[in-house]
């Protein structure tokens, strides 16, 4: 890593790739297959942050994520026997991160799973199911599949108490058979239909889902009990009025970031936690529906910010506010970050630049900084190469990976950054 001495000198595309954060040593834990989720953090990167900060004389007994999205960081932090607080806004982001940082009875499991299967076969549902259903479910999937997630959501709701964890978990699983089970075009970044797919038989996608997520909870039979809390908040939202954490490990969102709300519209219309997806969408940070005032918003940016937001403004004059809202709410988040920070403590990011219309979106380099004017000092940083992106730098339209040089270039690269409270 090296020290930052003057951000705006400094050239972040001339620092030096480090071996050290590419890949991890360890195979990953089954628990982090159990959900699928867009843009999940390494691992193994959580275990290096770790020991990267007590070889520099943090003592770790505490760890935060701000963006926890699926919850890797929580469980990687409960695998190390750190305790751990952590927040997203997504609540399907943080049932997978609740989910995963259980530990289960197997036997349990096994006896709720049949109860399942035994209510879904006397399951019995009104005719008229399917003209009071959400036109969002009935966009996305045929009247059989439809059917069929509504008698296995009622049978885990029959069979297991509210009060019970492990109905998470049989939620959890539900949850992440509905793209299979949908139109959905398998493995796009943009939420489309496919014309052509057949969609999955359900009680089938289910049982597998169940198999692997059982398999990935018998290999946690050693899982340390720490303290584990996730909450379904806006970091920005929340009142900090005491230290969290020793350490703080996260990966904000970009500003030309994919729209979770979007891509988890399926899960959020099926678990009932909107009526309407749409909702999810204000209020998070990256996102394109914020209610804001660009002129009070110019006011508040850094320098690096406002350089890129101006730059915006001449081309996409919509996205440049969108662009000044997010930077914004990036300022407030390091000094959020700040607060919840012990004395000595010390913070890792992991985030990329992106790129849009020609103009170069400098996420890293507004970062640092805010993470600067918040306060911390000893900034270092380096860089990792994102693996999958390695051989397929570009998307095509569909949003997905592609070698085509015509399609919409993204960086191969992300950086590590590194601050101390004192």
């Amino acid at each position: 890593m090296i020290a930052i001495k003057n951000v705006y000198k400094q050239n972040f595309d001339e620092i030096d790739i480090d071996e050290y954060w590419n890949t991890g040593v360890e195979k990953e834990a089954l628990m982090h297959k159990i959900h699928a989720y867009p843009a999940k953090f390494p691992a193994f990167i959580t275990t290096k942050a770790i020991k990267y900060a007590q070889e520099d004389g943090v003592k770790v007994n505490s760890i935060a994520d701000i963006f926890c999205g699926c919850g890797t960081t929580a469980y990687e932090a409960k695998r190390n026997s750190i305790n751990f607080w952590g927040c997203d806004i997504n609540p399907v982001a943080t049932l997978i991160a609740r989910v995963k940082s259980k530990k289960y009875d197997s036997e349990k499991l096994s006896f709720y799973f049949n109860s399942i299967i035994n209510a879904f076969l006397k399951q019995k549902l009104p005719k008229d199911l399917i003209l009071n259903a959400n036109q969002r479910i009935k966009y996305w999937f045929f009247e059989e599949q439809i059917f069929d997630l509504y008698k296995l959501k009622n049978s885990i709701i029959e069979s297991i108490s509210p009060k019970s964890f492990y109905r998470n978990f049989f939620l959890c699983a539900f949850s992440n058979i509905l793209k299979p089970t949908s139109k959905w075009l398998t493995k796009s970044i943009k939420p489309q239909i496919d014309p052509y797919k057949k969609p999955g038989d359900v009680l089938t996608a289910f049982r597998t889902q169940f198999d692997l997520m059982n398999k990935a909870n018998i290999e946690n039979v050693n899982l340390p009990n720490t303290k584990t809390e996730i909450s379904t908040v806006n970091i920005l939202n929340v009142d900090i009025s005491k230290n969290i954490a020793d350490m703080l490990i996260t990966s904000p969102p970009y500003v030309t970031s994919y729209e979770y709300a979007d891509l988890h519209q399926l899960s959020s219309l099926w678990l009932d936690f909107t009526d309407d997806y749409k909702k999810l969408r204000k209020g998070t940070i990256g996102s394109l529906y914020h209610d804001n005032n660009f002129e009070e918003d110019l006011k508040k940016l850094n320098k690096t910010a406002s350089k890129i937001v101006w730059q915006l403004y001449k081309t996409e004059s919509k996205k440049s506010k969108s662009t000044a809202r997010y930077f914004i709410d990036m300022q407030k988040t390091a000094q959020k970050t700040y607060t919840l920070l012990s004395k000595k403590g010390i913070a890792l990011f992991v985030i990329g630049n992106t790129e849009f219309k020609g103009v170069r979106i400098d996420n890293a380099k507004h970062l640092v900084e805010s993470l600067l004017n918040a306060g911390f000092i000893n900034i270092k940083i380096t860089r990792r190469k994102i693996s999958r992106k390695i051989l397929t730098p570009y998307r095509d339209k569909k949003g997905r990976f592609t070698t085509d040089s015509n399609s919409r270039k993204v960086y191969a690269e992300e950086f590590i950054i590194v601050g101390r409270k004192y």
